[in-house]
């Protein structure tokens, strides 16, 4: 703890240069003792590209492995000489003696020889590249420094002189490339050609540490003018006295009752990003359960949706470009709405460049606070409008009884995203949507312990993900579900006794088939692991 991260130097493989079909990084952990949940930043050069949390040892000791497909981050792990950090903050003394080991590997794909089936397909390469399995795929292996600071410094022209003589035949082109590059709601179906980190300093891990809902952190930078496609991507985690955000009760409720926790400020928390100030998309994050938390005999050997991969939130920013392509420095921030201390956020600028032309055209045209942007981009690829809109809602209830020891929390969050691409005649290109809905429930109820300076706590817990994607002919569902209930006698932070049973339920489906498995845990052990071919619609 308070030990700056571990860095090292980063190379690709010298014999299995880029381009790869995609690249997985993969963590593996081990810990023996007694010790609390970390969270673990991943960084390239600066970027995200993975945020965990461990898992709590035991006395007998425990290993895990993670793995997560980081072919996004082409452009950086295709570079050589750049650096590798890993941030785990931990604290060994006489009474949390768990040392956590880890080890992190890349693992790197070329699957060009994988055969798809093709009969009853329309399109057999849109096939491939729902399969993940991309065909032609280019990568940026020179990137100047210039560029890849996001400093590049071409004079923007008015109008280049190859949109006024590009031929119909060359544009209907140009509108199909750009159809199968975005014709997936995987924004990163074609890594970014540029990443820009949206972070802090390295001596404190590249996170920046949130405070308070006034606390919002920024990076000045300026975007190569041949920009013709920008997401931002966010990573974000929840610490201390926010924890548990979804279940903290108003400050009013503390002031009428006398309480002394420092958890309080609702139950409501939004991250949000900004340029020059102004808002530029917001999410409500999903809320993850680290293993030390409600209660640990959950979490063994199963652990919470999320808690060994974070999810990542995406911002579509091309509709911004008509602000970000004027060749001056601009502003990017990061915040929490109404959160208290303290939150992990950071973020990583993806950036899609016309190789055909060094400056595009852009304007921003709309922004509504529905989270609605829309605005166009004049490239070699022809002149293309985006709009980009996002609707959530959120339902939270707090309920306490019994002079507090009965506590129930009950939330609903549900988001719309959809990104729609439209030519300059007024024709759709694309419209892809994605639904996301994660509900959850958490009831304890605490009372006095049989010995001295102990409580007995009932705990249960149901939360899920679901997820559904459509566009056209193409769809795909996901739908993942924990509930769990369990018992255990406390001493300050220590689980002295108790028992849990945790299930979960995870489905895949698309227009290929699905994949559905269950696995169930009873006190600590797998008693139960069910795979299968079979899915039933559950969104």
């Amino acid at each position: 703890m308070g030990l700056p991260p571990v860095s090292v130097s980063y190379s690709p493989p010298s014999g299995c240069p880029a381009p790869w079909s995609h690249v997985v990084l993969e963590l593996r952990v081990s810990c023996k003792g007694d010790q609390y949940d970390r969270i673990v930043g991943v960084w390239l050069d600066g970027a995200e590209i993975l945020r965990t949390s461990t898992a709590e040892p035991t006395e007998d000791g425990i290993f895990w492995k993670v793995r997560k497909d980081v072919t996004r981050y082409t452009s950086l792990l295709a570079q050589s000489n750049l650096t590798l950090t890993v941030m785990l903050e931990n604290v060994v003394n006489d009474v949390y003696t768990g040392v956590y080991h880890v080890n992190v590997s890349l693992l790197y794909y070329n699957n060009t020889g994988v055969r798809v089936p093709s009969s009853g397909v329309a399109d057999p390469q849109n096939l491939n590249r729902n399969l993940g399995f991309v065909k032609n795929h280019e990568t940026a292996n020179s990137i100047t420094e210039e560029s890849k600071l996001g400093s590049a410094n071409v004079e923007l022209r008015s109008e280049p002189e190859e949109f006024e003589k590009r031929p119909v035949t060359m544009y209907r082109k140009a509108i199909d490339i750009v159809h199968r590059q975005i014709s997936s709601l995987n924004f990163y179906e074609t890594p970014a050609d540029l990443i820009i980190p949206i972070s802090g300093i390295r001596d404190e891990g590249f996170w920046f540490r949130i405070q308070s809902e006034s606390d919002v952190h920024s990076k000045e930078l300026r975007i190569p003018p041949s920009t013709w496609k920008a997401v931002l991507e966010v990573y974000v985690s929840f610490h201390g006295n926010d924890e548990f955000w979804y279940s903290n009760p108003p400050d009013s409720y503390i002031r009428m009752n006398n309480l002394t926790t420092g958890r309080g400020h609702g139950a409501y928390r939004e991250v949000f990003a900004t340029i020059d100030g102004s808002s530029a998309g917001s999410v409500i994050p999903f809320p993850v359960i680290f293993t030390g938390g409600i209660n640990p005999l959950f979490w063994e050997p199963i652990v919470a949706i999320g808690a060994f991969s974070l999810p990542s939130y995406d911002f579509d920013l091309t509709p911004f470009l008509g602000l970000l392509l004027d060749g001056k420095t601009h502003t990017v921030g990061l915040g929490v709405a109404d959160s208290i201390s303290f939150w992990l956020v950071d973020a990583n600028l993806h950036l899609w460049l016309d190789h055909g032309s060094s400056a595009v055209l852009a304007e921003t045209i709309e922004a509504k606070r529905k989270i609605q942007f829309v605005g166009w981009v004049n490239s070699t690829t022809g002149n293309l409008t985006t709009h980009f809109s996002q609707q959530f809602k959120l339902k939270n209830s707090i309920r306490f009884q019994k002079n507090g020891t009965y506590k129930s929390v009950k939330q609903k969050v549900k988001t719309t995203t959809e990104v729609m691409i439209v030519s300059h005649t007024g024709s759709l290109i694309t419209r892809a949507i994605f639904k996301r809905k994660y509900p959850l429930t958490v009831i304890t109820s605490t009372l006095p312990g049989s010995e001295k300076d102990t409580y007995s706590m009932i705990t249960s817990v149901s939360h899920a993900l679901q997820e559904k994607s459509s566009n056209g002919g193409f769809s795909g569902s996901v739908y993942n579900i924990q509930d769990s209930t369990g018992s255990m006698v406390v001493r300050d932070h220590s689980v002295l006794s108790g028992g849990a049973n945790t299930t979960q339920s995870f489905s895949y489906n698309d227009e290929f088939g699905c994949y559905s498995r269950t696995v169930v845990a009873a006190n600590g052990k797998l008693i139960k692991d069910n795979s299968g071919l079979v899915c039933a619609s559950s969104f």
